[in-house]
Parts: structure tokens; C-alpha cells; sequence
């Protein structure tokens, strides 16, 4: 995790380019010079392992190497010669004076017989295309492909040269020249280009491509996008002029500024920094010491161009060109004539298009190009040192630093928008720099930068390194910048080259930048001994740690180990030796601590691989220095290995078998657990009765025994100190992971018990623990306990091993005391969710137990007799065991009764049943058991009365009741299919009952169902249905007093708020209000308020019953079953319904009237009437008050009024009634349900109590009904008819009415004659009669006559219409005598 050299190319044959370019010196072997450097590189200092900063002391005495005069010539041969590589690495060109190289890559076999990329010439030959000229300059620009398959890659590469003439020319990869252009006489120094970088951050200025060219007094900027699009165009017309023969090509004219650079005396480099802008003090401040105290402000700082040049007077010159100041100038070509240039170009191309000979000459155009002035730019300020002359400029990537070298041996960090010089290095002679830009890779996959997206958290972090090789030293330095310290440092020779391009591909924008990332080499370092090319790697960590911030870099590893560990391409092997290797280098024992905590919990590493590291990482620690090894590092490594190595032999005894266990299971049940034939079979019953009603499809996630515990789970929950392991709980899934781990296998007999006891006893794990954890695994599988009963001898064995270590029983346990051990069996038995597996447990820990009892009693009453087999211990231990069997029984029978599956469709399906556990019974109080039936219940969705017939309660008062209902036929067959799907469910639920014969007593079961379904009711107000069965299992109750604690409870609870709400709503519209005013006020339908507000009404008519019932019985005593004595928590429904006060019964009846009004309102729909000004103030006062409180209700003396609005109601009330009433012959009147049938009796019920007369309301009844055309249903209220005279009166118009319609309205020709028979008086009355108020004008002429005859027994002779009753006889038995 150190800087590195890589080779990554190497000049195929350098001593041909030497040679072609140096005619004049001799040729020499390069064995010589290799030589040389080989025996450099042996003297190589390992500056890694020393203190670095030691050097630095010791810098200012150590003198400089200066090269040997007597050295060869031929190996610094390359410091003479112009270079330039792409930064793409796919050509490099090597010129020097009027020659020139091309080197293009190409991959051959080097000598170790593996591919590898060689630099081959390409092309060779002069560029000089004038007299005395030299190339001065050059550098290789790739230009990116407009090609949509390959956007963002590089398509071809320009070479840019600069001669001493002042021309700059561009030329393709095989030599032919592009463009040349003559933008200044002087000689070009310096050639530099940059391309387009996409803005690390909001807010920085987005730079454009330009190549800057810089003469010794001006500085000429082509802007990027034009050279693009030139070169584009240039290229194609060449190659369509070489392949038609066509010498008029027209190269595109360049846009370029041209600054005058002014104020310094020399200048020998540059670096463009691009478009900058002041920030406001800035600007402020820049105005005012140019301009004064007077000096004004523009509205915005201006966009300005920053230069930076280095020389002499100043050193180095900061210069700022104003955006918009100068316009770009359109450039002349070369040559003025198209012509001549082509000509000029051809010649230069001549040898590739082989169309003259080569001793053909042509005479040379001396004519020029028009020049352009150059615009004046003055230094805005420098950095003045008249010693200092300064060399090279090179920029960072990022343009924000700057390193200067100078001619006294020191490189110079620069800040280029503040201008100061930063940081000095010293003895650096003819230094050469460059940049290296580092991304934070904490991402494998970013490590190639073709599949790096942007990060959605934002760009990652980036340091820049400087890069420093000293010829004269031949040393290779990385430096940190600003404070940073050597990173790097490497003996390389004296006769190397370090290339720093700076730019990469041109013609790219900020959407093709960001596809295909090509792999670039920022700095190069050229061997001329060799001809190797050489790059420098520079982790990222390096620039967060200098001499003394070591735990920077340790972290930054820890970082890297994270990224490595989640990585999925990579293998074993390689994660295995890059952890160990990162572990070598982190120097902190804490960070080492932490990074080897995280490798141990990474789910990636396999065993072996994590056993391999950790005992690497303790052979390092054991030998080192015992003082100087943090103990809790080495302790951490030396537990966690003890802990593998734990984990590594169980594995191998359960991948042994069970073949040599010396212990064997029994298999006879009885034996084992220590019981009767008769009693194994009823726990056999039991078990199989639960395992039919549990086993039923269901949803769930399969176990799979045969996957294996991951590593990091196994060492996250045991903790190794001192040598003795202890296990920490965690997550249950993982607790019961590690515990399939441990024992599961020995379950199923496919593993040694005492084997794997003995190892984990070994290790140094208590037995309450491995108690803990086989407890888990056993209740946590207990569909697969129950499936083979053959685990059960297993668990004994395992149990039976566990009670023998040292430290699971106490060895002062006696008979008069509890044991903790077998108490924390009981516990876990107690707790457990899952009551088949929990009974065996316990069934076995009983057997175990009583065998460890029988051999302490043995040990304690020794006798010379004997003991016989018939004698038995008694102890403590074994009547708690007794206790929480006969528990454990009575939960897995209630358990296999809430498990039985709900009819399909059932409203109450979907509740949930929790799984019940004794220790849940025990905290639940007296009612918990009859709270888990309730539920139950609701989930089964159980008519009340076959509830009650399965109690076996009062089964001849519900056939009597089977009785009265005949007429409910329609309900008869989906009842009947009811019974016949609850029987089973009804037969578990007498086998609980006798269980629970006093928590699950008839009344106290019908109590909590009531509360069920109120309670779900008041979930769902619109299942109305829930209310009313709660009402009648509420009515179900015998005793009075429960049943009046309920209903108060129930009423003050859930009922009356929504009563309330109801009788308002409907005072205020005065009629049974819409759907939408009753779910807006109310929280429910029109249609689930009616049944609503009729549940109320029995509700509180059950109440006033249960009122007056209570002072007739006592209070019940509740009681509990032996087993469950100790029970213990909140009150249950039933004891808070025994304490609730008596309700004043007068004010029930109150509330009992008005829900009795608003029932009928919403009922039949009865308009203009409202409930609440039906009574007086002092009734409304009273309403909606506690029921157990005495409120001042209304007097007798009531005001006439009131008393006809409630007569006016009462009637419509019947009138309504009557309407409902089916009128069909095929379905009798009496077909009706039972609830309408009582609204009669329930209007006359009130009559006394409203103060209006019962009798008015019959002969309303009885009109209504004749009305309606039922006769029969007249005729019986006719009975209860007080004043028959005035009933017979009402029914004689009636009568008459039925008659004129008959005779009148029909218009038949046997009717008018009859009409004509009849006496005057009659007839002219029975015109009188208006038969348009007849509701059933279809009555049989039979059921007229029977009712004349009664109009005539009811009304007396003296009656003034007596004769015309006697009329109307004759006249019916006229029409139905025949004709």
C-alpha cells in the first residue's frame, strides 16, 4: 500500500531513434548504459522502512551528486531532444532540430514470453519546411470520435509542432502536414493545451479547450472548439485531394488571440489557467489601488483570462486578460495562394504519395503571411527576485497550484489565485515536474474507471501529488502538496525523461465526458538507457498521512478493507492475501483491532481463510517485541482464533456421524419419560389432536436444519476471556442459529451427543447456557419434534449430559429446596410458544430430574434393606414439576382449540390469535382464558346460540325458542349447516371447558364474548352485525349481576357517545337523515345506524331486566382451577363488571323511549318529526347522563301538546309498520321476523308512558290495516279494541269506500243494474265515498262481507248509521249472490 514504479510500455528499438536523430555521434551499444543503471538500482534505499523525516536533517549537508564529466554522451541523449506522448499512450513523437520521430504502440512478445505493448516507429523524416528552421516544440493532441458508437474515445491524434521560424504546423500519425500557420516571427517556445474538465463542484467556472502558444514577447490562444473543427476539416480534404488528384484544398481560417505580453525582461514559459472571476473584496480591493479613492465599481466582476509566465524581472508574472477586451482574429494560411500551399503541402507529403522523385526540387515560396499586432497585456503583478530566473511552469490538474523550477536548484509551489508562493524544495538542479491526481477509491468496481457512475453522495475526494525527478540525482520524488510530506522516493537513473502532458482528449463536452473513460498515464517517466516507460502509482491514502499522522492512513486502510470485503469478483485467495498484507501495514493497535473485528465479521471470507489471517496476524504479534505488543490486540486475536478453531471442530464431529458415540438413546417412550402406558397414551392423543388442528396449510418459511451458522454470526455471540468462552444473547433467529449449530444434529441422531458436550464443556461455555440454547432449538422446531418422536430420546440424553457437568447442579441441591437448574428448565417450558414441544421438554426434564432426585435420596438414606423399586423421593422440585405439567397440558389443548382453522368467509377470519404461552395465562389475570376463547369465538364467527347449545346450557328454553320461530324457514338450512361445521370446533371446546371448568364457566365466556364483539364493533361501526350478537350473548348471561355490569359498561364505554351524535343529527334535519350526515356525524351508513340504534334499544332493555333481576340472586363467586392458583394480573371483564354501581332504572327507561323513537325514525323512514321535541326540558335535560345517577325526569302532568305530537308519531310509527307488512296471499302476514312483528306491542308498550291512550293507537292499527287489505291481521288486533263503537264507525266508511269502488269505478253492466236496485239513500252515499284512499282496492268481496258483519255487531240498534249498515249488508250479499 506504497508508491509503486510500473512499467507499462517500453521503445521497441531506441538505438534507431537515436541514430536517425543523432547522425554525428557514433553508435554505441546501450549494454553499457544498462549496465550502469542496473548496479544504480541495486544501491536503491528502502526509504519505507526508515524514519522519513530523517532526510530532510540531513538535506542541507548532503551535497549534490553532479553527473561525471567523463560520462558518456550517448546516454543523455535524450535531455537534447523535444518530446511529447499522448496522454492516451497511442503515439509519441521524439524530434530534435530539423528530424523527427513517430512512435505508435503495438502489443509483441517480450522475453519473458508474455504479451506486452512496444512503441514502434511509425514514420521518420524532416519537418522543416524552410530553411535553418528547428523544431522547437510539440506535443500529441488526441481528438475525440463524433462516431456515436465510440463517443468519448479518441479518434485520431494531431501532432502540434512549433518551430524556431515562428510556424506552428499540424500533421497526422503517418507525417502528413494539416494546416501550418505563421502567427508571430519569433521562434516558438513553448506548446500547451487544455481540454475540457467536467466541474467538481456548483459554482466553479466551466473551462473551455484551447491550445496556447507562447512566443518570447507574445502569447497566442486558439480556441479549442475552432481547432477541432479545422483539423476535422483539413483531415478530410487531404484525404479526398489524395484520392482524386485534386490540388485545391482551402484549409479553414483559425480563431485566435494574440496579447502583447508586456513589464517583463524574459520569458521562457507559461501556464494557462483559464476563465476566472473576483469575488466581491477582491474586486474591491483591485479597484481601489488602481484606481483610488474615486475608483467605481461595475455591477457584477468580470470574467477574466489568467496567465501565468516565468522568466526573469519579475520571476514570474501574473497576467489578466479581460473577456471581450480583444477580439479573436481570423488567421491567413500559410501560403496566400491555395495553390502554392498545396503544392508546399504535397511536398512535405511527397514520400507518402510517391508522385515526384526524391532529387526532384522545386524553388521555394519565400512569400509570407500577412502578420497580426498583438493586443498589449500588462503584468497586473509579479513575483520579483532579479537573481532568480525562473525554468518551467507546470499547473495542477485541478489549476489551483502551480510548481515553478528555477535556475538555483529549487522548485517553487505556487498559489495561483492568491499569487504566493506556498512551499520551497531545495537541490533540485534541473528539475523536471509533473502532477498526479488521485481519486478515493472505496469501491472495487471503481477501481476501473469505465464502470465508475457518479456517486449519488457527490464527487468522491481527490489529492494531488508533485512529482519531482532530479537528473543530477537520479532520484524520483512524490511529495504531498503544501504541508504534505515524501511520500515516494526511487533511484531511476540520470538520463530519464519525466513527461507531463496535462491535458487529455479534446473535442469532448459534458455529456460525451462522461461515457467511455479512456486509461490514461498523467506523468511518464522515459528511461533512455532502456527504453522503458514507466508511470508512478500513488495510493490515496498517502496524502492523509505524513510523519506524524500515522492513524489517518490506518484508517484509510481500515476504508480499503471495507471496500476489498465487499467485493464479489474477487476470490478467496487474493481477499485472503490483501488482508493480510493490509494488515501488515497498519501500525495502530486499535485501527488493526477494528479492521480485524470487521474482516472477521464480513459474511464474504470463508472459515479457512479467516483461521489463515488470524494466525498470520498472531505469529506477527508473537514475534515482536513482548513489550511493545498491545495485549488487547494480541488477546483479540488469540480468543478469536480459539473460537474458530471452536467452531472448526464441531463441524468435524458432525460431519463424523453418530457411529462412535458411546452413549445410545433409548427408544421406549414409556421408559424414558418415566410413565404409565395409559398416561404415554393420553400425551400421545393430546399431541396428535394438536398436531392435526397446527399442521394445517399454512404460509410459512421453511427451516433448513442442513444450513450451516455464517462465521461472523457464531463469533458475534460468543465472547472468549481469560480462556473461558461465554456466550451473549442476541437476535433470536441468530440464538437459535447457533443452537442448531450446537445440537440439532444430535436431535436427529445423526451427531454424538457426548462428543459434542464434551468439546463445548472444554471450551469453557457454562451449562446454563448450552442449557439456554438447546431449550431454544427444541421449542423453536417443534413441527419436526412432533413429526418423530424419536428426538425425544435424544433431548433425554442430551439433558441427562448437561445436568452432569460441573456447575449445572448444585452439589448442596437437596430434596426441601429448588434447584436453579431445573427451574430454568420450567422457565423456558413456561415461556414457550409452542406447547406440544414445551409439554415433551418438560415431560423429559421431570424424568431427568426425578432420576437425579432418586439418586440424592439414595446417597442421603442409605439403608441395609435396600431400597425397592415401588419406593419413590419426594422433593420440592418434582411438585413444581407436577404443577407445570398438568399446565402445560391445559395450554396445549386450549392451543389446539385456537388453532382451528375459521369457515371459509368468515367475517372474523382475518383476526389474528396470538400463540399462548403459561407464563402468558399466569400474567393475564382470572380472565385470561376466557379473553383467548372470546377471541376465538369471534374468529369463528359463531352464531350466539349455537355457542350457547355447544355449552350445553339451557337447551330446552333454545328448542322452545326453535319452536316460536317456524316462520324463519329461510334461515333454517344455513343454520343447520352451521351446527354441522361447528361440531368438531364444538367438541374441542367441551374438552377445554371441562379443563377450565371455572375460567371458562358459561356466564363468564358469554361475558368476554359480548366484550369481543363490542369491542371489534366499535373497530368497525359498520359491521352492525357485531353489536347486535353482542347484544344477545350479553342477553345469554344468567346471572344478573354480571349481565348488568356488562351492559353499563358496555353502554358508557362504546354507546352512548355515538347515541348522542344520532339523536342530535336527527333533531336537527327532523327526519332519518342521508347516508352522508350519518357517516359524517355518526361514523357510519344510514343502514348500519338502524341496526345500531336497535341494538341500543335491546341493550338497554336487557339492562332494565337485569336491574330488577339482580335484587332477586346473589352475586357469583369466581373461582379458580388448582393449577392455576397463582394467577395474577389486571382485573378481568367480569370483575370490573361486579363492581360497577346500580343505574337509576327510571332513567334507563328514559334512554330506553328515545332509542326506541329513533329506531322507529330510521326504520320506516318517518319524515317531520323531531325525537328530542317530543319532550319537555326537564326529559332533555336527562338524556345522555350517567345511568347510574338520579336525574329530574318529567312529571305526568304533561302539556297537551306534546302529548298530540307523540300520538301523531306513535301513529305513523303503525302506519309505517302496516306498510312493511308483505301483502302477497302466498306469504301469510304472520311470515314476518321477529323483531318487526314487535313494533304493535312496542307502540302500545309506550302509549302509557308518553301519556297518550293505547286504544286510539289499536283502532289506528286496525284501520291501517283493513287499508292494506289485511283482513286477518284486523280481525286479531280488532280483539284488543276498547271502544268498539267508535273502531266501528271509522270501519264502516272504510267499508263503504271498498263498495263504491266495487260499483262505481268497475263500470261494469251487472254493477250499474245493482246500483239501480239500491235504495237512493245508499246510493247517494256511497257516491259520497272517495275510494282513492284505499290502499288495496283488490280485496275479495267475501272479506267486505266479514267485515260489515262486524261493523254491525259492534255498532248498537240505536246507532244513527245502524240503518245504514244494514243497507250495506244487503248490497254485499246482492253482488255476491249469483246472476
Amino acid at each position: 500500500m506504497s508508491c509503486c514504479l510500473l512499467e507499462f510500455c517500453r521503445i521497441q528499438d531506441l538505438k534507431s531513434v537515436r541514430d536517425f536523430l543523432f547522425q554525428n555521434l557514433r553508435t554505441a551499444t546501450t549494454s553499457t548504459a544498462a549496465e550502469h543503471n542496473k548496479n544504480t538500482n541495486d544501491k536503491d534505499l528502502n526509504w519505507e522502512d526508515a524514519d522519513w523525516g530523517s532526510w530532510e536533517e540531513k538535506e542541507s549537508d548532503e551535497a549534490v551528486q553532479e553527473e561525471s564529466v567523463s560520462a558518456p554522451h550517448s546516454a543523455s541523449w535524450l535531455q537534447d531532444c523535444v518530446l511529447s506522448l499522448s496522454p492516451t499512450n497511442d503515439l509519441m513523437v521524439i524530434a530534435r532540430e530539423q528530424r523527427a520521430v513517430f512512435l505508435a504502440p503495438k502489443w509483441k512478445t517480450g522475453d519473458s514470453g508474455r504479451e506486452e505493448m512496444q512503441l514502434a516507429l511509425s514514420w521518420s523524416g524532416a519537418l522543416n519546411a524552410e530553411e535553418g528552421e528547428c523544431v522547437s516544440s510539440a506535443i500529441c493532441i488526441p481528438l475525440a470520435s463524433q462516431k456515436r458508437s465510440s463517443t468519448g474515445r479518441p479518434d485520431w491524434t494531431c501532432i502540434v509542432v512549433g518551430f524556431t521560424s515562428g510556424y506552428v504546423r499540424f500533421y497526422t500519425e503517418s507525417g502528413v502536414q494539416l494546416l501550418a500557420q505563421l502567427l508571430n516571427e519569433d521562434p516558438v517556445l513553448q506548446l500547451k493545451c487544455r481540454t475540457y474538465e467536467i466541474p467538481r463542484h456548483p459554482g466553479v467556472t466551466e473551462q473551455h479547450e484551447e491550445l496556447s502558444i507562447l512566443y518570447p514577447c507574445a502569447l497566442v490562444t486558439i480556441d479549442g472548439f475552432s481547432l477541432f473543427q479545422s483539423l476535422r476539416a483539413c483531415r478530410n480534404q487531404v484525404a479526398r485531394a489524395a484520392a482524386a488528384g485534386n490540388e485545391n484544398v482551402q484549409p479553414p481560417p483559425l480563431a485566435y488571440k494574440k496579447w502583447g505580453l508586456q513589464d517583463m525582461d524574459s520569458i521562457v514559459d507559461h501556464a494557462s489557467i483559464g476563465i476566472m472571476t473576483l469575488c466581491p473584496f477582491d474586486q474591491m480591493k483591485n479597484a481601489s489601488i488602481l484606481g483610488g479613492y474615486h475608483a467605481t465599481l461595475k455591477g457584477s466582476p468580470p470574467a477574466m483570462s489568467q496567465y501565468i509566465t516565468v522568466g526573469a524581472g519579475p520571476f514570474s508574472g501574473f497576467y489578466y486578460a479581460i473577456e471581450g477586451s480583444s477580439q479573436p482574429l481570423l488567421s491567413h494560411v500559410a501560403l496566400a495562394v491555395a495553390s502554392k500551399l498545396t503544392s508546399a503541402l504535397f511536398n512535405a507529403a511527397s514520400g507518402w504519395l510517391g508522385w515526384k522523385n526524391k532529387n526532384e526540387e522545386e524553388p521555394v515560396q519565400k512569400q509570407k503571411p500577412k502578420m497580426e499586432p498583438a493586443t498589449p497585456l500588462a503584468v497586473r503583478f509579479g513575483l520579483p527576485d532579479s537573481r532568480r530566473h525562473g525554468e518551467s511552469i507546470c499547473l495542477s490538474p485541478c489549476s489551483t497550484l502551480a510548481a515553478v523550477t528555477d535556475d538555483f536548484g529549487r522548485v517553487i509551489l505556487l498559489d495561483v489565485a492568491r499569487g504566493l508562493a506556498i512551499r520551497m524544495w531545495k537541490g533540485y538542479r534541473d528539475a523536471q515536474v509533473g502532477w498526479i491526481q488521485v481519486l478515493e477509491v472505496l469501491n472495487e468496481r471503481e477501481l476501473d474507471p469505465r464502470s465508475a457512475p457518479p456517486s449519488p453522495q457527490g464527487p468522491s475526494r481527490v489529492a494531488q501529488f508533485l512529482v519531482i525527478y532530479a537528473p543530477r540525482r537520479g532520484i524520483l520524488e512524490v511529495w504531498g502538496t503544501q504541508q504534505g510530506a515524501r511520500v515516494g522516493a526511487f533511484n531511476v537513473g540520470k538520463h530519464c525523461r519525466l513527461l507531463y502532458p496535462g491535458y487529455k482528449i479534446m473535442g469532448l463536452n459534458n455529456v460525451t465526458s462522461q461515457g467511455w473513460q479512456p486509461q490514461t498515464q498523467q506523468v511518464c517517466l522515459i528511461d533512455a538507457a532502456t527504453g522503458s516507460l514507466r508511470t508512478v502509482n500513488v495510493p490515496f491514502h498517502l496524502a492523509l498521512s505524513d510523519k506524524k499522522s500515522e492513524r489517518a492512513r490506518d484508517m484509510h486502510l481500515v476504508k480499503r478493507l471495507g471496500a476489498l470485503l465487499k467485493a464479489k469478483e474477487l476470490s478467496s485467495e487474493t481477499v485472503e492475501t490483501e488482508a493480510k498484507n493490509i494488515l501488515q501495514d497498519i501500525k495502530y493497535p486499535a485501527i488493526k483491532k477494528q479492521a480485524l473485528e470487521s474482516l472477521l465479521s464480513s459474511k464474504n471470507v470463508p472459515l479457512s481463510s479467516l483461521t489463515s489471517i488470524a494466525q498470520a496476524l498472531l505469529d506477527s504479534l508473537n514475534g515482536q517485541d513482548p513489550e511493545g505488543v498491545d495485549e488487547a490486540l494480541l488477546q483479540l486475536c488469540s480468543s478469536q482464533l480459539k473460537l474458530l478453531q471452536l467452531y472448526t471442530d464441531i463441524e468435524k464431529i458432525h460431519s463424523e456421524g453418530a457411529g462412535q458415540d458411546s452413549t445410545t438413546a433409548d427408544t421406549d417412550l414409556s421408559s424414558v419419560l418415566r410413565l404409565s402406558e395409559e398416561e404415554l397414551s393420553r400425551i400421545q392423543a393430546l399431541l396428535q389432536r394438536y398436531r392435526e388442528e397446527s399442521g394445517r396449510p399454512s404460509v410459512s418459511f421453511a427451516q433448513d436444519p442442513g444450513v450451516a451458522l455464517p462465521v461472523r454470526s457464531f463469533l458475534s455471540q460468543m465472547e472468549c476471556e481469560e480462556g473461558t468462552v461465554r456466550l451473549s444473547r442476541g437476535q433470536d433467529s441468530d440464538w437459535i442459529q447457533l443452537g442448531s449449530l450446537f445440537f440439532w444434529r444430535c436431535l436427529c441422531g445423526e451427531s454424538a451427543p457426548y462428543r459434542i458436550c464434551q468439546t463445548l464443556q472444554d471450551s469453557g461455555i457454562s451449562p446454563q447456557q448450552l442449557l439456554s440454547l438447546l431449550l431454544s432449538v427444541w421449542l423453536s422446531r417443534e413441527r419436526e419434534v412432533l413429526k418423530s418422536l424419536e428426538t425425544v430420546s435424544c433431548l433425554h440424553s442430551l439433558l441427562t449430559l448437561l445436568s452432569s457437568m460441573t456447575g449445572a447442579v448444585e452439589e448442596s441441591w437437596d430434596l426441601q429446596s429448588v434447584s436453579p437448574w431445573w427451574q430454568q428448565v420450567r422457565s423456558e417450558c413456561s415461556q414457550a410458544e409452542s406447547p406440544g414441544a414445551a409439554l415433551l421438554a418438560a415431560l423429559v426434564g421431570h424424568s431427568v430430574a426425578k432420576s437425579r432426585v432418586n439418586q440424592v435420596a439414595e446417597k442421603k438414606f442409605q439403608s441395609p434393606e435396600g431400597m425397592t423399586d415401588s419406593w419413590e423421593a419426594l422433593s420440592l422440585d418434582l411438585e413444581q414439576w407436577g404443577v407445570l405439567l398438568r399446565q402445560l397440558e391445559d395450554c396445549l389443548l386450549l392451543q389446539t382449540l385456537l388453532s382451528c382453522p375459521a369457515p371459509r368467509g368468515a367475517a372474523g377470519g382475518a383476526v389474528s390469535t396470538s400463540r399462548i404461552t403459561v407464563r402468558g395465562l399466569l400474567e393475564a389475570g382470572r380472565g385470561g382464558v376466557a379473553d383467548s376463547v372470546a377471541k376465538w369465538v369471534f374468529k369463528q364467527d359463531v352464531v350466539p346460540r349455537l355457542l350457547k347449545a355447544a355449552l350445553g346450557k339451557r337447551r330446552a328454553a333454545e328448542s322452545q325458542e326453535g319452536e316460536g320461530e317456524e316462520g324463519s324457514s329461510s334461515e333454517q338450512p344455513e343454520t343447520e349447516g352451521e351446527g354441522r361445521g361447528f361440531q368438531r370446533a364444538a367438541e374441542l371446546l367441551r374438552a377445554v371447558c371441562q379443563r377450565f371448568p371455572c375460567s371458562l364457566d358459561p356466564d363468564l365466556l358469554f361475558a368476554h364474548c359480548c366484550w369481543e364483539y363490542v369491542v371489534q364493533w366499535n373497530k368497525d361501526p359498520e359491521e352492525g352485525r357485531y353489536l347486535a350478537w353482542s347484544v344477545e350473548h350479553l342477553r345469554c348471561i344468567c346471572n344478573a349481576h354480571i349481565q348488568h355490569g356488562i351492559a353499563v359498561m358496555m353502554w358508557s364505554t362504546f354507546i352512548v357517545k355515538r347515541f348522542s351524535a344520532a339523536a342530535f343529527l336527527m333533531d336537527k334535519v327532523g327526519k332519518a337523515p342521508k347516508d352522508r350526515l350519518c357517516r359524517r356525524d355518526v361514523g357510519m351508513g344510514d343502514s348500519a345506524m338502524t341496526s345500531f340504534l336497535g341494538s341500543c334499544s335491546q341493550l338497554l332493555q336487557t339492562l332494565m331486566e337485569a336491574d330488577v333481576g339482580s335484587d332477586e340472586m346473589g352475586a357469583p363467586l369466581l373461582e379458580v382451577e388448582d393449577p392455576w392458583q397463582c394467577v395474577e394480573g389486571p382485573a378481568s371483564i367480569v370483575e370490573l363488571a361486579l363492581e360497577q354501581r346500580h343505574v337509576h332504572y327510571p332513567l334507563v327507561q328514559h334512554h330506553y323511549i328515545l332509542t326506541s323513537i329513533l329506531h322507529a325514525i330510521m326504520r320506516f323512514s318517518i319524515k317531520s318529526v323531531k325525537p328530542l321535541g317530543l319532550f319537555d326540558s326537564k326529559g332533555k335535560n336527562a338524556f345522555f347522563r350517567d345511568l347510574t345517577t338520579i336525574q329530574l325526569l318529567p312529571s305526568e302532568d304533561m302539556d297537551p301538546t306534546l302529548v298530540s305530537l307523540r300520538q301523531q308519531f306513535l301513529l305513523k310509527v303503525l302506519s309505517g309498520w302496516v306498510q312493511s307488512v308483505p301483502r302477497d296471499d302466498s306469504c301469510p302476514p304472520l311470515a314476518l321476523l321477529p323483531q318487526d312483528q314487535a313494533w304493535p306491542a312496542l307502540a302500545v308498550e309506550l302509549a302509557p308512558v308518553l301519556q297518550v291512550s293505547a286504544d286510539v293507537l289499536r283502532r289506528h292499527l286496525v284501520c291501517e290495516l283493513y287499508n292494506y287489505g289485511l283482513d286477518p291481521l284486523a280481525e286479531e288486533v280488532m280483539l284488543q279494541v276498547e271502544d268498539q263503537e267508535v273502531l266501528a264507525s271509522q270501519l264502516l266508511i272504510l267499508t263503504g269506500q271498498r263498495l263504491a269502488f266495487a260499483l262505481l269505478h268497475t263500470q261494469t253492466k251487472e254493477g250499474m243494474e245493482l246500483l239501480a236496485r239500491l235504495p237512493p239513500m245508499l246510493c247517494t252515499w256511497l257516491k259520497a265515498m272517495d275510494p282513492q284512499d284505499l290502499k288495496n282496492t283488490e280485496v275479495p268481496l267475501s272479506r267486505t262481507g266479514r267485515l260489515v258483519s262486524r261493523v254491525i255487531d259492534a255498532l248498537p240498534e240505536n246507532h244513527g248509521q245502524y240503518g245504514l249498515a244494514l243497507h250495506l249488508v244487503e248490497a254485499v250479499e246482492a253482488m255476491g249472490a249469483p246472476q
